[in-house]
């Protein structure tokens, strides 16, 4: 309450200042409820306001809070003193607090006094272009673009277009990201023409609210455009009646809404109210509860306003109909206007350059403006970026300008710089490529024809005032230059061309330049706002004034700085002039052929270089060689044919120039046959195909065209007659005839002189079939008037066809064409046919023939010359043959050939072995020979009868004898025949058949099985026998009859009882018996055939056998008695039982039945041993009575059913039944069940009268029903990707009572939801176990980052039963390698030999990060010749190890640098791989690579070659040097190269002595050198002898030297050099050849051996350096873990390593589990395709202090998830519908490198620092990818300093700034803030506490990196121990190979080789030795003479 003094100060104050009221809101509580309290504050102070709230709003003492603007400005002392009324106030619980609930403010906006003193200058709508709405949409961006000025990252512009009804009233939306507006600055924005410029004071005024301007920039792109406070005003209320504000200031929580509406102001003018006043909205983000069902569209908008840190937003709506459609209609036009204006600000300082693409410098954060227009709901919206328009202006003319010219101009002082740039577009072919309008329709007058454009330049140079550009006006008034005020396009003002840059004033200096080159210029100039222009930035007001002022200085700019060379007009000429030469081009030239030097042109300096092109393109036409073209202003005028295009000059392409010479070959060639070449500019291009062919033509009649052919004979041949054989050709007159008819003898005379006179040359071809042959060949001359002549052509008797050809030629050279045109020929085509019939041969017939078997006898019809022909009548044939009976069925003719058919011989011939010949005689009556024989032989015939002995037609045989037949095969004639599968076969009914061959001799013998038949009574029996041939169908058979007698043998037995006279077993009989009874006193009997007793005996007895027993005793059956029989116990157990005679000869068979006895219990079946709770027994209970064996009786009646009874424990005896089965006599008992009880065995009893059964029966769990979890891992279960679940998963199956239930047909499955994750277990489906149990051990999970289930299921019957399901997070292992990235120069060629470009390779992770731990040694890279089938490398790779990096290399991939490629050129692999441990090896992509040969630098053979011996013998091979060699180029390692080289090889012959006065040998035909061709890099020598009798000294070595010479300057290749020995005789050369093929075979075999030796040796060198390279690194290793105190016993032992290892690992992982810091905020995203992960997950920060007030400073971005990509960052707002904000990296730029702190300069520190600074960044820990999240934390962290505390803060800060430097933000360790501004304090400024903040992770202690250390060295010490140990392993195992017996073998082998190979040397040196002493007693007589030589060998 207040005092009476305060009272009294505040009445005394009211007076003095009047009244001054203001609002209070009562935020404090978090509800939507609010209160608002009016006060009268006139006259208090800061104390009295405070207390007059605590009683007002009932605030106790003790709480706490704050009073602050609407602009969060919190109340003091002075601020409160400076308050207006009507001010608004908050009553918060901090500054920061969020409004719970929306409020509003009252403000005033009456417009400025500059409305009144600038009113007239310009207003918007005064200006040109006012129908684009393109304009008053650029104030609006124009607004953007200035509150996006100090965005750090993209600046987003966003114009909504809305215009679907179903989402609300058409609007107009204006977004951005700048900084936003306060309520304070929103109330400004209000105030008509309100500038920038007008500054705040007091204590309420920001500081970032002043203007500042900024600082000088190029192109002035300085965002400094939002300028007047008109400009934004006038455009939206140009657009609609209504603008909605909505803004939300950068570092404020609140947001701000202001709606200005035209129906509002006209409102209050009516009621008279405040016209400028209204109120501004208060609200917080997303906040739309105050919007309009016709507004709703704006709900998506404000929904939007979550996680934003600032933006404002303009709605305009009540937009016009007109500006509705023409935004609709015209979108592609007033958008590229609007690229046109912000062209600079979307691509750069450089604008739109799409060869080069747009270039930003550092400084300039990326600017999107995009535009989206939404018109139905069914329409897809239109969406363009301003970036994406390539058609504006300014794209165009940078786009089609050739070059630039940049220059600067300052008007005077003060008066600003002009940036300044002209373009040149070039005239390209046959137009101008200087830009038009997008929107300017084509002009009529635009010439469309390329001649016209020829002529219109022709004009435009004769007249320099005619403009050449549609739609440009004349050059005087032209304007070139458009302009950019401040980076932005102002439209309505354009700058004619300067003085310096006009024809005008440069007519003298650039005389030479055409003057349409002035109109291929265009210009852009940039200005800052040191120049004016209006109020709506339509035009300038004093540019071009003060840029055509004589004290504007212009200077030319190279390379962005002003140049002080020359002054810019002549700079400009020259500049002008080179575009000209360089860039105008009108005559393209293409296909180029080749450079030629013209010897035709009379200065030399003009000879050469000439460019011989075979086309060019010229206005608009494409001439070429061959075409007809005609000449004009020529003298004469040329028609010809185009040769060639001719440009002076060295090039090699296509290329364009203004002019040329073309070579033409005047037609007709016949007529002139000449060249002649002219300017291009010569030809006719008015001239047409049709008139310059008509004249051709026209000359072309006077020529030579046709013969005409006679026949003075008469009986003119024609084409293609057909001749008999003997046929005359001829006689043949001939004349030469012209196109108009005439004769001509000699060509048409085109000068003086006679023509080349004329002949007419015949040929005549016969036309073979491999080649032609010419018969006759004769030349005639004109004989006068009667033209040419040839005589007749006789015996034409060869068949085929003939050509006669008849050519005119010159004279004397009988040249067939003329002038390069062939002279007219005359063929005719006929052929000769055979003649009429005259005689026959016999043709080919089989020398052997067979009786009976038909041939035919083919003849071959001739005529009177030899040929085959046909026969024309009808002739008989006749045929004679002694001693046979010849006889034929019919005769045919078929052209050339006339067969007597079916000739058959008959007679008896000698036996089936031999033949016999005989002549055979055949005439042909009617020819001229008609008679000729041929010699036959004859065989027996094909079978045609069977022979069977005996021949009587019944046989008798004893009943079990054989019987023997004997058989023959005869033919037609009856000789006995042998042919293949002649098989006889005898068929006896009822027994086997017997088959014999008579295949080899025609005759077998036939022997049957013994006849057993079964007699009766005695009687004998008869039986058939049939003898037939299989493969001979149409043989008849033969049929015996056999008559069969009884034999004495037994056939008969008997058994009978003598217990029962009457019984009498029979054969085969059933006899019914008592179960478990005897029979016995059993006999028997045996008879024979005849049916007579047969007396036993002891030897028959002994052949009697029973079945039923072993026991068997011989005196009972001799006296014909049988051992007792026992009868089965079980009814239905039927047996056989049998008495049988010789091995079953004779026996008889019986079979027992049993039968039940009385009846003995009640036996009980029950179908099942087990029944489940609940269930109904399945199946039926049987009750029987059986005997005392369980037999059943049958004595149980349906009536007993009454009598039966059941009893049990817990038995529900409702659902039992007794039914009766009439076919077991048996009674059925179902409905057994159990509903109680506990589970196990129970009794179930049973009786009937007396008998009474107990049975047992198991109770077990009832069918299952559900699956319980019983073990499981901890949850929540977070697992890496390919790692297990160590703890394994146990599944319960149990019934609806909850029993565990072990039915093992259930199924359990595990599977996955959803399906993407893949789950490695030991298995993925089992049955449960005896326990109904299901184990589930999870080896691995693999699979994309996110969140799954495990759910286990079970089936039973196909039915499913529910089971539980276990949640858990699949994150992506950073340490797991999933793929080697491989990089190198792929365009590289790979040559043999040389070194292979550098391979990176790049371990890469399972989340896509590289790794880098693993050990170099680790990775490999392995390289074979040919492709692997295989996905590994195969045996025979080469394994090579990588390098270590170089300074300018990345350390997070491995590097092969100079490997040599291999020597061999043919295709090859290349692998790398990793081994990540003992088993796994990651393989990267196999790459296949091509070898190719290396330079060509020698001439080699194909194949070895072996020393040649050669002698000057007469016999060629002892001559022969080489033969079948071929040579190749090759490159240093024996690679055929060179292909494209072609030449000569010159081959030599020198001394292996260097002597030269040596007697050489000569090649043949005394050649001392020879020369072949080289085609292709390759040359073959079939053959290299020497001549016979060559000179030569004996027993010398020579060498052939074979010299290659290629047509290619600058190479130089090794000649082949072949050594070979000369002899002079052939014998001693025979020895020494074989002597030397000796010693090349030894030479080779000790290469051999040496080389393997070698390898032996160099592989033991090798393996002993390995051996001390592993022990080195072992013991390195070991000093390593001794200085990390870690002791390594001796011996080593790998189980205390192993032991160490797993104590170190059970260390670390108890520090991992240690409870730590952990950034709480859970990342759904990390693990994505190109997702880095969240802000907070991506560092670590060990310091707490550090991390809380780090984490609080960007604590906004802290959930932000951080992409590699754009796309990756729109798929995740697209997914979360823009919830999540997210930052790709792809679109961030940063500084590179690390920048000193502001303190440092040139590396020393300007003062002495307190409280340790240090940027905050650097004290972050990145575990991932540390290069992307560097660029990350610059981005968001910036600059910004971690400082110890305040007080030193401060005090740095000031330091910084005395020395003129910006210091960023600084954070304290304490909490504390302090601003890039320099503010610091209050609640803004002081991190809240830990608690409350999610803040950074800590990193694992060191002491946990050291332990991983020392587990990593002692893993790399045991594989250095079992490296060392293989190492020397091999080592010993290889000195045990190289010292075994067949290495010493080897040795020794090559010991004799070498003794061996040194006699034949000595052998042949003493050879030669001879030689030369044999040359010195011949006293030098000259080797060379052949006749001294020959002397020699007589002496």
């Amino acid at each position: 309450m207040l005092t009476s003094a305060s009272q009294r100060r505040s009445a005394a104050a009211s007076l003095q200042q009047g009244e001054k009221k203001i609002r209070v809101y009562d935020l404090r509580l978090e509800t939507e409820a609010k209160t608002c309290k009016p006060f009268e504050i006139a006259g208090w102070d800061f104390n009295d306001f405070l207390q007059a709230l605590h009683k007002v709003f009932g605030i106790p003492s003790f709480e706490t809070f704050v009073v602050a603007t609407t602009d969060r400005i919190v109340l003091d002392f002075d601020r409160f003193k400076e308050l207006q009324d009507g001010s608004t106030l908050y009553l918060l619980q901090d500054e920061h607090q969020v409004l719970p609930t929306a409020t509003v403010e009252n403000i005033s906006f009456t417009p400025h006094y500059d409305t009144l003193i600038k009113g007239g200058t310009y207003e918007y709508y005064a200006s040109e272009n006012k129908e684009s709405l393109a304009y008053p949409l650029a104030e609006l961006i124009d607004n953007s673009l200035s509150a996006t000025a100090k965005n750090t990252g993209t600046r987003i512009i966003e114009i909504r277009m809305q215009f679907d009804e179903s989402l609300g009233k058409p609007a107009v939306i204006v977004l951005d990201n700048g900084r936003g507006m306060t309520t304070k600055q929103l109330n400004k924005w209000a105030v008509y023409r309100h500038s920038k410029f007008t500054k705040e004071t007091g204590s309420f005024a920001r500081r970032e609210e002043d203007y500042v301007r900024p600082d000088p920039v190029p192109r002035s792109l300085n965002s400094d455009i939002s300028y007047f406070g008109v400009g934004g005003k006038q455009a939206v209320f140009h657009f609609g009646n209504v603008v909605r504000m909505i803004s939300k200031p950068v570092g404020l929580p609140d947001v701000h809404e202001l709606v200005l509406s035209e129906e509002e102001f006209e409102r209050k003018e009516k009621n008279k109210e405040d016209i400028y006043s209204t109120t501004i909205l208060n609200r917080k983000p997303g906040d739309f509860s105050h919007v309009s069902e016709d507004e709703r569209f704006l709900r998506t908008i404000i929904d939007e306003e979550r996680g934003k840190e600032s933006f404002t937003a303009v709605v305009i709506t009540g937009l016009k109909e007109k500006h509705i459609s023409f935004l609709k209609q015209n979108f592609d036009a007033w958008t590229r206007h609007l690229a046109h204006i912000y062209h600079y600000y979307i691509h750069g300082v450089n604008g739109n350059d799409l060869k080069q693409g747009s270039k930003k410098t550092a400084q300039q954060p990326t600017i999107d403006i995009q535009i989206t227009l939404r018109e139905k709901p069914n329409k897809c919206p239109r969406v363009l970026n301003l970036r994406e328009v390539d058609d504006d202006m300014q794209t165009l003319y940078i786009n089609s300008a050739a070059d630039t010219f940049e220059f600067k101009a300052s008007s005077g002082p003060g008066g600003g710089t002009v940036e300044g740039v002209l373009r040149y577009h070039p005239f390209l072919y046959d137009r101008e490529t200087y830009p038009k309008y997008p929107e300017d329709p084509e002009d009529p007058k635009d010439p469309k024809d390329p001649k016209d454009t020829c002529s219109a330049n022709a004009a435009s140079s004769e007249n320099d005032n005619l403009e050449n550009e549609p739609g440009l006006v004349t050059q005087e008034e032209r304007k070139i230059f458009e302009c950019f005020w401040n980076g932005r396009l102002i439209p309505g003002t354009k700058v004619a061309e300067f003085d310096w840059c006009s024809r005008k004033h440069n007519s003298r200096t650039a005389a030479d330049i055409p003057p349409e080159c002035y109109r291929r210029l265009s210009g852009v100039l940039f200005t800052d706002d040191n120049f004016q222009v209006t109020t709506n930035k339509m035009t300038f007001m004093d540019l071009e004034l003060k840029l055509k002022n004589n004290q504007t200085i212009f200077s030319l700019v190279l390379n962005g700085q002003k140049s002080s060379r020359g002054n810019i007009q002549k700079e400009f000429t020259q500049w002008l002039r080179n575009c000209n030469e360089k860039f105008d081009k009108q005559i393209k030239f293409v296909g180029f052929n080749e450079i030629k030097t013209r010897t035709d042109v009379s200065s030399k300096k003009m000879q050469h270089p000439w460019a011989v092109f075979s086309a060019i393109e010229w206005g608009g036409r494409t001439y070429k060689t061959g075409q007809l073209v005609k000449t004009h202003n020529t003298n004469p005028i040329l028609y010809g044919k185009v040769v060639q295009f001719l440009l002076h000059g060295n090039f090699d392409g296509d290329v364009y120039a203004t002019g040329g010479q073309v070579e033409v070959s005047r037609e007709p060639k016949a007529l002139w046959d000449m060249n002649k070449i002219v300017p291009i500019s010569k030809i006719d291009k008015t001239a047409t195909d049709e008139t310059i062919k008509k004249t051709i033509d026209s000359d072309s009649e006077k020529l030579p065209d046709k013969l005409n052919v006679e026949w003075p004979n008469g009986n003119p041949l024609q084409n293609n007659a057909i001749l008999s054989a003997g046929t005359t050709l001829g006689p043949l007159k001939i004349d030469i005839l012209n196109k108009r008819g005439e004769k001509l003898s000699r060509m048409s005379s085109v000068g003086q002189g006679k023509g080349t006179k004329l002949c007419v040359k015949l040929t005549l071809l016969h036309h073979g079939q491999k080649s032609d042959k010419e018969l006759a060949a004769y030349v005639a001359p004109h004989l006068g008037n009667n033209g040419f002549w040839f005589k007749k052509i006789e015996n034409l008797t060869e068949l085929g066809k003939y050509t006669l050809n008849l050519n005119t030629v010159v004279h004397e050279t009988n040249a067939v064409s003329f002038g390069g045109r062939a002279l007219p020929t005359f063929t005719l085509k006929f052929t000769i046919k055979e003649g009429d019939a005259a005689s026959f041969d016999i043709s080919a017939m089989s020398p052997t023939l067979r009786v009976g078997v038909p041939f035919d006898i083919p003849l071959q019809i001739k005529d009177g010359y030899g040929h085959s022909t046909t026969l024309t009548s009808k002739l008989t044939p006749e045929l004679k043959c002694c001693g046979l009976d010849l006889s034929y069925g019919t005769f045919s003719s078929s052209g050339t050939t006339f067969t007597i058919k079916n000739v058959k011989a008959r007679g008896k011939v000698l036996n089936y072995q031999q033949s016999k010949s005989y002549d055979l005689e055949v005439t042909l009556p009617g020819l001229k020979q008609h008679t000729k024989s041929i010699k036959i032989s004859l065989l027996p015939g094909i079978p045609n009868s069977l022979h069977v002995k005996p021949e009587e037609t019944s046989i008798d045989v004893e009943n079990g004898d054989q019987v023997t037949f004997h058989v023959e095969v005869h033919d037609e004639a009856g000789n006995i025949t042998a042919n293949p599968k002649q098989i006889v076969r005898c068929e006896v009914k009822g027994f086997p058949p017997v088959v014999t061959d008579c295949s080899s001799t025609g005759a077998g013998q036939l022997v049957t099985k013994p006849i057993n038949l079964k007699i009766m009574k005695g009687e004998q029996q008869e039986l058939k026998a049939q003898f037939v041939m299989p493969s001979y169908k149409n043989i008849p058979l033969v049929m015996k009859e056999l008559r069969v007698l009884p034999s004495t043998r037994v056939s008969v037995m008997e058994l009978y009882s003598q217990d029962n006279e009457n019984l009498v077993l029979r054969n085969s009989e059933k006899i019914e018996w008592i179960a478990g009874g005897l029979l016995d006193n059993l006999f028997y009997k045996l008879y024979d055939e005849a049916g007579r007793e047969v007396l036993l005996t002891a030897e028959i007895a002994s052949m009697i056998k029973v079945n039923w027993t072993g026991d068997v005793f011989l005196e009972d059956l001799v006296k014909g008695k049988l051992p007792d029989l026992q009868v089965p116990k079980r009814v239905g157990e039927q047996r056989f039982y049998q008495v049988s005679y010789q091995d079953q000869s004779v026996s008889v068979s019986f079979t027992i039945v049993p039968r039940p006895d009385e009846p003995e219990r009640l036996k009980v079946a029950l179908p099942q041993t087990t029944v489940k709770l609940g269930e109904i027994l399945s199946g039926n209970i049987s009750l029987e009575l059986v005997d005392q064996y369980d037999n059943l009786t049958k004595t149980l009646t349906p009536t007993c059913l009454n009598h039966i009874k059941v009893e049990a424990e817990g038995l529900d005896k409702s659902a039992i039944t007794f039914k009766w089965q009439d076919s077991s006599c048996a009674a059925m008992v179902t409905g057994i069940r159990f509903q109680s009880g506990s589970l196990g065995p129970r009794e179930l009893s049973f009786s009937y009268s007396d008998f009474v059964e107990h049975v047992s029966i198991k109770v077990t769990a009832g069918l299952p029903a559900q699956l319980k979890l019983i073990s499981e891992p901890e949850q929540p279960l977070q697992v890496l990707n390919d790692h297990g679940i160590s703890k394994p998963f146990v599944v319960q199956l149990c019934d609806e009572w909850g029993n565990p239930s072990p039915d093992q047909r259930v199924v359990v499955d595990i599977k996955t939801s959803p399906p993407g994750l893949t789950v490695k277990t030991n298995v993925t489906s089992q049955p449960v176990n005896a326990e109904g149990k299901a184990f589930f051990i999870v080896n691995g999970l693999s699979g994309p980052k996110g969140y799954y289930q495990l759910q286990f299921k079970g089936s039973f019957n196909k039915k499913p039963i529910p089971g539980p399901s276990v949640s858990l997070t699949v994150l992506p292992d950073p340490k797991k390698p999933v793929s080697l990235s491989v990089e190198y120069d792929t365009s590289v060629k790979f040559f043999a030999g040389s070194k292979f470009p550098v391979f990176s390779v790049t371990v890469v992770s399972d989340e896509g990060s590289p790794i880098t731990t693993f050990n170099p040694a680790a990775v490999s890279m392995f390289i074979w010749d040919g492709v692997s089938s295989g996905k590994k490398p195969p045996e025979r790779a080469i394994e090579l190890k990588c390098n270590k990096p170089t300074k300018n290399e990345k350390n997070d991939c491995f590097h092969f640098r100079d490997k040599d490629i291999p020597e061999e050129a043919r295709r090859h692999t290349i692998q790398f791989s990793l081994r990540i441990d003992k088993k796994d090896v990651l393989y990267s992509n196999q790459i296949r690579i091509d070898v190719v040969a290396n330079q060509p630098v020698k001439l080699g053979p194909v194949s070895q070659t072996t020393t040649p011996v050669v002698s000057y013998s007469e016999d060629i091979a002892s001559r022969t040097l080489v033969e079948n060699m071929t040579l190749r180029i090759m490159d240093l390692y024996g690679n055929p190269a060179g292909q494209d080289l072609g030449g000569k090889v010159i081959i030599t012959i020198k001394s292996s002595d260097g002597e030269r006065n040596k007697s050489f040998p000569l090649f043949e035909r005394g050649a001392s050198s020879l020369a072949i061709n080289l085609v292709e890099g390759k040359a073959h020598i079939p053959r290299l002898a020497i001549r016979e009798n060559s000179p030569g000294d004996n027993s010398s070595t020579y060498i052939l030297v074979f010299k290659p010479e290629v047509s290619v300057h600058l190479i130089t290749l090794t000649a082949f050099e072949l050594p070979f020995l000369f002899y002079n005789d052939s014998q001693n050369q025979q020895k020494m050849s074989e002597l030397t093929r000796k010693k090349d075979e030894l030479s080779s075999a000790i290469e051999k051996y040496n080389e393997t030796l070698r390898t032996y040796k160099e592989l033991l060198d090798l393996l002993t350096e390995s051996c001390l390279i592993a022990s080195k690194k072992e013991t390195d290793f070991k000093n390593e873990l001794r200085q990390r105190k870690v002791t390594i016993p001796h011996p080593i032992s790998a189980q205390h390593i192993d032991t160490l290892i797993k104590k170190k690992t059970t260390e670390a992982e108890a520090i991992q589990k240690v409870s730590r810091r952990v950034f709480s905020v859970r990342d759904n995203f990390r693990g994505q395709a190109d997702v880095l992960g969240m802000v907070g997950h991506l560092a670590l920060v060990q310091d707490d202090a550090a991390a809380w007030v780090i984490s609080w400073h960007i604590r906004g971005d802290m959930d932000c998830v951080i992409t590699k990509t754009t796309e990756a960052a729109q798929q995740i707002y697209r997914d979360t519908q823009g919830r999540q904000q997210v930052m790709a990296l792809d679109s961030v730029l940063v500084p590179p490198g690390k920048r000193p702190l502001p303190h440092i300069r040139n590396g020393y520190p300007l003062f002495e620092p307190h409280g340790n600074p240090v940027y905050a960044r650097e004290l972050l820990i990145y575990p991932c990818d540390p290069e992307s999240c560097d660029i990350v934390f610059k981005n968001i962290l910036g600059d910004t300093i971690l400082i110890d505390d305040l007080d030193s803060a401060n005090n740095y800060r000031r330091a910084v700034v005395q020395n003129r430097i910006q210091c960023p933000t600084i954070l304290t360790r304490q909490g504390d803030r302090v601003s890039s501004r320099g503010k610091f304090g209050g609640a803004q400024n002081r991190a809240p506490p830990m608690t409350t903040l999610h803040m950074f992770g800590a990193p694992l202690p060191q002491q946990y990196h050291s332990l991983k250390e020392q587990i990593d060295l002692l893993s790399q010490y045991c594989s250095a121990v079992s490296k060392r140990e293989e190492t020397e392993r091999a080592r010993d195992d290889h000195v045990k190979k190289i010292t075994s017996p067949d290495v010493r073998q080897m040795e020794k082998d090559l010991d004799d080789k070498k003794r061996q190979l040194t006699e034949i040397e000595k052998e042949l040196a003493s050879a030669s030795a001879k030689g030369m002493k044999r040359r010195a007693v011949d006293g030098g007589q000259p080797s060379s003479s052949i006749s001294k030589r020959a002397r020699q060998s007589s002496t």
